[in-house]
């Protein structure tokens, strides 16, 4: 009978303890025959290091997991098994849009169904913790990482965060082994770098922290999730990796959470260069007494916890909590009684990329792609003659980052998609230029197909490598060849639609200007051009809504919807014309807001009401409209419902989003949407951090974005 984790820990060395805290990449795990080599040595790792480390990094495929593991078991003294981890963040080998993408679904089943498939590729092949959810609230798409979280928005990204974790861990971890256990990340506050330059300085204030980005890790927590992976960056001036406040008295102490944390690639050795720590003994001290329980690709623990123990440094107890965590988690996951879990080669071969996850890639890409502009030439004929042109026309780099087994070549490009609702004669490719650079050559053949074309669609964006982590861009405009490129196509006079590949909002001017219709397809995952072309066709409807507002310019982020207002707001009734917070040559208002998306048809909001003038804790207040389809082809909106607090304790946002609704109409039905809202729903943290509601006046929003919306106002009272 296998021991319990607690008699487990009191049978190791102080070295096979300190061995548990360490992650090390799968090579370090490949030479475990022969001598360590290479990068293995530069870093001082010994085959005795290997033989009690913890957990492994990037080590996939059924039966390199099942090797890997039986050598350690065999080598291990105590017969403890790894940990297997990876990044499988928007899919395993079936790859669905990048996770900005699937907040712009709204379709929260969806979005679980997409984790629970990605679970179950992922643990045939042997993982057992995926890298995600990333939960990361953002608001600077100059940031290449926004395209890992869901948007702009704490409640959506809660939800988003819940669905996540629901779909990759399930009901039944300890016995469901199509499973994976998630590691909610990172933690905190990642995603407000300041100047969206990555791993950079953040510098909130608490309130800011627990009111918009915390909440979204709280969820994930609340809904099971195993883990928490730190931030690289700073949280009021201390490197999270190193934050006692922010992982031993809030996350642990306040919120509860006693799962593993880890730390992010080499984030404890980077305690030096962020100027907290003189030297590795300082890094792992920090870290340790922070409460990272793993060191992930540097050696701070394995070379100098001993030490800092036999100097009376640390408490030997820090190391035993840690230790035990570990040990709980494999526990947890049934490694002890069944090491492999769910490494499976016959299944991994049979579900791994299978014909109905495919299916279900291609429902959320069609879901998640943004109708950002139509003149009335969507949908497209298919008696059309079409010239599809752009670096992106037969293009496989339509996955995104963080797409690690997926494959380009067997993505469908959108060529093939388009390719396969037309006849062939119809349809003419090229390319017109490449990702930032173009030749004359390519330049001419783009016009000469165009000319022979009764409408132009233009396949245009970003190359992977240009968002994702180290992705930073202070341009977020399309490269300029491509700009060129549709200057030139403009002056032929033909219709054109731009579809747009892209891991972030992009500053639109030079193509929302120039074509007729926009379609923001992001990266769109394995299924990519086939949903799209479901969608420019009027197969499928678009139904996508912005989750992160899309700016004027550059020049204005962060931009984003629940913003302040001021003290001297623009076009306030009294305001003057000068001396207002404005820009003297922008909008203040991004060009594209929170929750905007176009379909095929349109929708008439009417007849806001609610059911008081007034709310309590014991009443909540019911709000209905009534929805109807004005078009002639059925379509589904996205009812979006906000709230403002007049006059708060500290400053409150223009608007807050509360709930939301799909509803499906058919052409001429009406519907009455309704919502409850209760007073829990106002709460925010004041000034001491308490968080309460106040009683007084509110304004109610509701519409199909944050810019269209019906207002009414109500009372809150005591």
């Amino acid at each position: 009978m296998k021991k319990q984790p607690a008699e487990l820990l009191k049978l190791m060395t102080l070295e096979e303890k300190i061995g548990q805290l360490l992650q090390l990449a799968a090579p370090f795990f490949q030479g475990a025959d022969g001598q360590i080599t290479g990068p293995m040595a530069e870093m001082g790792i010994t085959e005795e290091t290997v033989r009690n480390t913890g957990s492994v990094l990037g080590l996939t495929g059924a039966s390199d997991v099942i090797n890997v593991q039986k050598q350690h078991l065999e080598t291990n003294r105590l017969g403890i098994p790894l940990l297997v981890m990876a990044d499988i963040v928007h899919g395993y080998k079936t790859i669905f849009p990048v996770p900005l993408a699937i907040g712009c679904s709204w379709d929260l089943e969806l979005a679980e169904q997409s984790a629970e498939i990605a679970a179950k590729e992922a643990a045939a092949a042997g993982v057992h913790v995926t890298f995600a959810p990333m939960v990361d609230l953002v608001r600077d798409p100059r940031w290449g990482r926004v395209m890992e979280s869901t948007g702009e928005d704490p409640y959506l990204n809660s939800e988003f965060a819940r669905a996540f974790v629901r779909g990759f861990q399930g009901k039944d971890l300890a016995n469901d082994i199509s499973r994976v256990a998630a590691c909610v990340k990172h933690f905190a506050a990642y995603g407000a770098a300041e100047g969206g330059r990555d791993y950079n300085t953040v510098d909130l204030s608490e309130r800011q922290l627990r009111e918009f980005y915390l909440p979204s890790y709280k969820a994930a927590l609340d809904e099971g999730c195993e883990m928490v992976m730190t931030a690289f960056n700073t949280v009021d001036g201390i490197p999270a990796t190193g934050n006692k406040w922010l992982m031993r008295d809030l996350l642990r102490g306040e919120w509860g959470f006693d799962g593993v944390m880890i730390s992010d690639w080499g984030a404890v050795k980077e305690l030096i260069p962020h100027g907290v720590a003189a030297d590795e003994a300082e890094a792992a001290m920090k870290a340790i007494k922070a409460g990272v329980d793993i060191e992930m690709m540097t050696t701070c623990y394995a070379d100098h916890l001993q030490h800092l123990i036999e100097a009376n440094e640390i408490d030997i107890a820090l190391i035993d909590e840690a230790v035990l965590r570990i040990l709980e988690l494999k526990q947890k996951l049934g490694l002890f009684e069944r090491p492999y879990r769910g490494a499976n080669a016959e299944l991994e071969q049979e579900i791994v990329g299978s014909a109905a996850h495919r299916e279900a890639s291609r429902e959320l890409a069609l879901k998640s792609c943004v109708l950002l502009k139509n003149d009335g030439v969507l949908p497209l004929g298919r008696e059309q003659k079409i010239a599809l042109i752009g670096p992106f026309a037969a293009n496989g780099d339509i996955l995104g980052p963080w797409s690690w087994l997926g494959s380009k070549d067997e993505a469908i490009q959108l060529a093939a998609g388009i390719g396969g609702k037309v006849d062939a004669s119809l349809l003419s490719v090229v390319e017109g230029c490449g990702i930032e650079a173009a030749t004359d050559e390519q330049m001419q053949a783009a016009l000469a197909a165009a000319s022979e074309a009764d409408i132009l669609v233009l396949a245009l964006g970003e190359h992977s490598d240009m968002s994702g982590e180290a992705g930073s861009r202070s341009n977020i405009q399309l490269p300029q060849v491509q700009l060129e490129l549709v200057a030139k196509l403009k002056q032929l006079g033909k219709p054109m639609v731009a579809v747009l590949f892209n891991g972030r909002p992009l500053d639109l001017h030079g193509v929302i200007d120039q074509a007729d219709a926009v379609l923001e397809a992001w990266f769109p995952g394995t299924e990519g051009g086939a949903a799209i072309a479901d969608l420019l066709f009027g197969d499928a409807e678009p139904t996508g809504r912005l989750t992160m507002s899309f700016p004027y310019s550059v020049g204005q982020v962060p931009v984003y919807y629940n913003r302040f207002n001021t003290g001297r707001p623009q076009g306030a009734p009294d305001a003057q014309v000068r001396y207002v917070s404005q820009y003297l040559d922008i909008p203040n208002e991004p060009l594209l807001p929170f929750g905007y998306g176009l379909g095929y048809t349109t929708f008439a909001y009417t007849g806001a009401e609610l059911s008081a003038d007034k709310l309590s804790a014991s009443e909540p207040l019911h709000v209905k409209i009534t929805v109807t389809n004005n078009g002639a082809r059925a379509g589904e909106d996205i009812v979006q419902l906000y709230v403002r607090d007049m006059a708060g304790d500290v400053v409150r946002p223009l608007q807050e989003l509360k709930a939301f609704r799909k509803v499906m109409l058919q052409p001429g039905e009406s519907k009455e949407i309704s919502f409850a809202l209760e007073e829990q729903q106002l709460r925010y943290y004041h000034a001491d951090l308490t968080f309460a509601s106040d009683p007084g006046d509110f304004e109610l929003y509701i519409g199909p974005n944050s810019r269209d919306v019906t207002a009414l106002k109500f009372k809150l009272s005591k």
